[in-house]
């Protein structure tokens, strides 16, 4: 069984990569897309608009996949299919046909999301001990690797188009390998005895509830970041341009940065005290930023630098720390994970617009006070929702008293 948990963690590893890469390859191919297609910036956020529409519907349909088939026969044909569909952006020679490529695309994105966040908390379960972490922070780097290729090919003369190509042939042949390291499906009497256990132990909707609003809290300040921390340095600081991007930098590598570290933390603090921490963190940094012009000088640009570092400190364990959550409270975890996965991804994508809105209508840094709230929603409904979770009994644990796991060493 450790063996199956350490091949399977370095599946699980190589499918967040992946997944990081599609999607770094995605958002840094738009502005070629976008010049290809002469979209505009009207069409272009119809597209994306559709691609996150495509990706919460199919987070949906894929709980009870999960459930009923498995996260690891998902995965099998999630992953692969989130690289093939890169062909859709990549051969679309019209807005329209754009369109309808884009909804097929963001379904492969939401799929393979859920079937392998659902796989990473079995893998958790194995281990004994936090893991999933690590995974997110392996995303993000997969992310990065995908953006670098791909200014690396445009410096170098390839086609925007034809790198999408490759990719979408290429990264299906590295989803197989990947996934032929994952767990292996339970025998079939053990899946039927704990479905029969799960059924009446399902988490309540109430418990999911809260669990989705830390979730969206955390996503929609996470989505304010990343969009508007640059335009925050240069519109309400007056940094200068070349300056201003460094704003996201720094909160993008203080996410990765803890993301990638975060496990140890949480092993030793336990999730509800991380997830109180992770809120105070996020909060203390989004109110620095609000102060920062206050400051003057350069001392201001410190401060709010500082701000988007603590927010990312903060915000880099919200999403493990509730994952392995769900994953801890046993049995199938397909149908709740979804639910807690499309709330946050629900905040992701409307996060931007909402405040896009209120900054026209106000200011920027009036905006940015829904994140700075949110971020303090992130501890006041996660903790006691976590802390509900751990007095749960585990689905079939009256019967079956399990001993306490060994903790797996690397």
């Amino acid at each position: 069984m450790l063996i199956d948990a350490r091949r399977a963690r370095a599946g699980v590893f190589g499918f967040f990569f992946l997944a990081g890469f599609v999607m770094g390859l995605w958002a840094a191919g738009l502005p070629s897309l976008n010049d290809r297609l002469d979209l505009g910036p009207a069409r272009l956020g119809s597209v994306l608009l559709l691609i996150s529409g495509g990706a919460l519907v199919s987070m949906l349909a894929a709980g009870p996949l999960v459930d009923r088939w498995s996260s690891r026969r998902v995965c099998w044909i999630a992953g692969p299919f989130s690289g093939l569909v890169l062909l859709g952006p990549a051969l679309a020679s019209s807005y329209w046909a754009l369109a309808a490529l884009a909804v097929l695309f963001g379904m492969g994105l939401g799929v393979t999301e859920v079937a392998m966040n659902a796989h990473s908390v079995e893998v958790e379960r194995r281990y004994g001990r936090p893991i999933i972490s690590a995974f997110h922070g392996t995303w993000s780097l997969g992310g990065a690797a995908g953006g670098g290729l791909t200014s690396i090919a445009l410096q170098t003369g390839v086609d925007a188009q034809w790198l999408l190509i490759v990719a979408a042939l290429v990264v299906p042949l590295l989803y197989l390998p990947a996934a032929r390291l994952l767990l292996p499906d339970p025998p079939a009497h053990a899946t039927a005895s704990e479905a029969g256990a799960s059924s009446g132990s399902s988490l309540a909707w109430g418990l999911i509830a809260l669990l989705g609003l830390a979730a969206f809290a955390g996503h929609l300040s996470e989505g304010a970041a990343i969009d508007w921390a640059a335009l925050h340095a240069r519109w309400v600081l007056e940094t200068d341009p070349a300056m201003a991007p460094l704003a996201y930098t720094i909160f993008s590598v203080a996410m990765t940065t803890v993301r990638l570290l975060g496990d140890p933390i949480r092993a030793r603090l336990g999730s509800v005290r991380t997830i109180q921490l992770a809120g105070l963190f996020a909060t203390a940094g989004y109110l620095l930023v609000l102060v920062s012009p206050v400051a003057g000088g350069t001392l201001q640009l410190v401060c709010a630098w500082t701000g988007w570092a603590l927010a990312g400190v903060g915000l880099a364990t919200v999403v493990p720390v509730l994952f392995s959550a769900v994953g801890a409270a046993g049995g199938r975890v397909g149908r709740a994970l979804a639910m807690v996965t499309a709330f946050g991804y629900s905040g992701l994508l409307l996060g931007p617009a909402v405040l896009g809105y209120v900054a026209e209508a106000s200011s920027l840094p009036t905006a940015l006070i829904i994140p700075a709230v949110l971020a303090a929603v992130v501890a006041l409904s996660g903790a006691p929702a976590i802390r509900t979770l751990t007095r749960l009994p585990v689905p079939g644990s009256e019967e079956n008293p399990k001993p306490t796991p060994t903790p797996a060493h690397d």
